[in-house]
């Protein structure tokens, strides 16, 4: 039990010692990451319908 106790207690230390985004820098940071998601999203859609199609094409001859 002391090992448990020991280790929440270094949890609680290092967690005083992050330095935590502003609200500004978080929400700057939330729409990159959605529009990175976004866009990788739509790319991956399109190159899985360009292979399909392709694909279809081939196995059509």
């Amino acid at each position: 039990m002391g090992k448990i106790s020991g280790f929440l207690k270094a949890v609680v230390s290092e967690m005083r010692k992050v330095s935590w985004p502003k609200r500004k820098e978080l929400t700057r940071y939330t729409i990159v990451v959605l529009t990175t998601v976004v866009f990788m999203a739509i790319y991956f859609g399109l190159t899985d319908l360009g292979i399909s199609s392709f694909m279809k094409w081939y196995l059509a001859l």
